[in-house]
């Protein structure tokens, strides 16, 4: 499905053509993208230029930020 910069889901105003919406999201890797040719994004949730993005089909949809920093402290706690 192709998305356009601009689009935005109807519901809830997010906007669809960001990096937290692609395939290549994943905050486990470098740069938190799996694609190795895609520039920089900083802000993950905003809209962006990407020409590798690809809308993902939510299934496997990323881990909260929340929930990673809790399983990252707990591995280091004693």
């Amino acid at each position: 499905m192709k998305v356009t910069r601009t689009e935005e889901c109807p519901y809830c105003s997010v906007s669809l053509h960001c990096c937290r919406m692609c395939t290549f999201y994943d905050p486990k890797v470098y740069n938190e993208c799996r694609e190795s040719n895609a520039d920089r994004i900083v802000d993950k949730e905003k809209a962006n230029f990407c020409d590798y993005f690809n809308l993902s089909d939510g299934k496997n949809a990323a881990t909260s930020k929340e929930e990673l920093l809790n399983s990252a402290d707990s591995l280091f706690k004693k």
